[in-house]
């Protein structure tokens, strides 16, 4: 039996209410709305220029106004941002945040009928950590353990709100495929007595993934079928027994669910082009696409993008043969691209992986800055709404103190909807605060474990008996140190 000490409860709840005040600055800063104007910043709008010492009026969570001479209105809140750059919140093409219980439900081969968007965790300590390096908007993945995997789920990084206002309202349906050495499994030993999964080989991934499409076709036949006769008339029709799993399937084919999939190998990727014209879809990108650059020109032609890594590779097999020249000459030939972070770590600085390919393929400041802001928000098809500083789209901005490609760059100031749920002043004024109340607490637990440690207690110096005393549940049981949980600090450190 796993027994609990009721004192590191309160410390551990304690501590929690520590982790709680060290974040209530984004949490009660988000609430505020109305209209604000920052001023004086360097404009970094990604689609329409740069503007020197401009402005930027929000109202109503939209970006109202941008440019040299914006009339700040009566009472609205005004940001000085003198010597600082504003630049469109990030957007990461590719993360695993905010999941609660595993990405992956990896014990079929085709998960398609479950959604991410049903296990989202709005207390992820990684939704703080990620907005505090610029990230507003994450394209929340399905795991890479089936050849077809769930559903995905798009969410803004909105820290204290609840799962259901995490997500991104309106944006295109989407599912998550997979390629290679993931899906089929050759990495992966069962449990005795349960058998391997098909597929085992590569071929046997394009089979789940074609036979699939051939029962999503099928099924697809006999709704059109029931829905002709209903549109007729025929009062005897019967509709066809729902699928779960064929249904997401058929919305690929009709043009109202996006494939994005898992891929390395640059004959995978063209196998499942082929597969897709096949079945008359669009790949709408491969993620990490490590030998996108050797097919770059098939991609652009069927029209799929490449979210990829800047310079991740060797790691495995697939990816030996990974260049870091791979998102600009992809770029180069015609296929658009983002950077994306598949790390809740890497997403803290996706700004200066994008910037690598300035270096790695000589990508201009702006063309770098797009890899995270407009092009994966087309990608996403989401670029109506964010990816750029434009008049009418929502207010997710970020506020550095240097330009944002610079590896000096860190996010001030994070906006979503116009509505401020990152200061770093104010992270940084709660550290002190937080530090106290943790280190009031340890000294807590310490002179209670001396006093639980002396001989005898009670009137008389009796011996203390076991079931006697404040927690009986522990008599007898190894006493373990509370330790602060490792996120109390976590979040901010990485700042320093």
């Amino acid at each position: 039996m796993n027994r609990q000490n009721p004192l590191g409860t309160v410390l551990l709840l304690g501590l929690t209410s520590c982790l709680a005040v060290t974040f209530g600055a984004s949490r009660a800063a988000a609430q505020d709305s109305g209209v604000t104007v920052i001023k004086n910043a360097t404009i970094i709008t990604v689609t329409k220029g740069t503007i020197e010492h401009g402005s930027i009026l929000i109202r109503d969570g939209k970006i109202a106004e941008v440019g040299k001479s914006v009339k700040e209105p009566a009472g609205a809140t005004v940001i000085d941002a003198s010597g600082m750059f504003v630049t469109p919140g990030i957007i990461d093409c590719h993360s695993h945040i905010a999941v609660e219980g595993g990405v992956n439900e990896g014990s079929v081969a085709v998960s398609s009928m479950v959604s991410v968007g049903d296990v989202l965790n709005p207390d992820d300590i990684e939704i703080y950590r990620d907005l505090a390096g610029g990230v507003t908007v994450a394209h929340v993945l399905h795991g890479s353990a089936n050849p077809i995997g769930g559903q995905n789920q798009l969410i803004k990084l909105r820290w204290g709100k609840t799962a259901s206002e995490l997500k991104f309202e309106g944006a295109p349906l989407s599912i998550k495929f997979a390629l290679g050495e993931n899906p089929k499994r050759n990495n992966f030993q069962p449990p005795p007595g349960i058998p391997q999964r098909y597929p085992e080989s590569r071929m046997g991934v394009m089979d789940v993934i074609r036979q699939a499409f051939v029962d999503a076709r099928e099924y697809k036949k006999t709704w059109d079928e029931y829905n002709r006769r209903v549109a007729a008339g025929d009062k005897t029709a019967i509709p066809p027994r729902r699928n779960l799993k064929l249904d997401p399937l058929v919305e690929i084919l009709e043009g109202k669910r996006w494939v994005h999939s898992h891929s390395y190998r640059a004959d995978e990727i063209l196998q499942l082009m082929l597969l897709a014209d096949e079945f008359g879809f669009k790949v709408r990108t491969f993620q990490h696409v490590l030998e996108g650059y050797r097919v770059a020109d098939e991609m652009a032609k069927h029209g799929a993008g490449g979210s990829t890594f800047s310079d991740w590779w060797a790691y495995k097999m697939e990816a030996y043969e990974a260049i870091p020249y791979n998102a600009a000459m992809m770029t180069r030939r015609g296929v658009l691209v983002s950077i994306n972070s598949d790390d809740a770590e890497e997403a803290q600085h996706l700004n200066q992986e994008a910037a690598k390919s300035i270096k790695y393929g000589g990508l201009t400041e702006n063309e770098a800055l797009r890899l995270v802001t407009i092009n994966p928000a087309i990608q996403l098809g989401i670029d109506k709404r964010v990816g750029s500083i434009e008049t009418g789209k929502d207010a997710d901005l970020v506020i550095y103190n240097h330009p944002p490609l610079s590896v000096y760059a860190v996010p001030q100031k994070v906006f979503i909807d116009g509505h401020m749920y990152f200061d770093r002043e104010k992270d940084l004024a709660m550290r002190a605060e937080n530090a106290k109340e943790r280190q009031a607490l340890l000294e807590k637990e310490k002179k209670a474990a001396e006093a639980e440690k002396k001989p005898g207690e009670g009137k008389g110096g009796a011996e203390k008996k076991p079931g006697a005393g404040p927690h009986p549940s522990n008599e007898g049981q190894p006493r373990e140190a509370v330790k602060p949980p490792q996120d109390l600090h976590a979040a901010s450190a990485w700042l320093d």
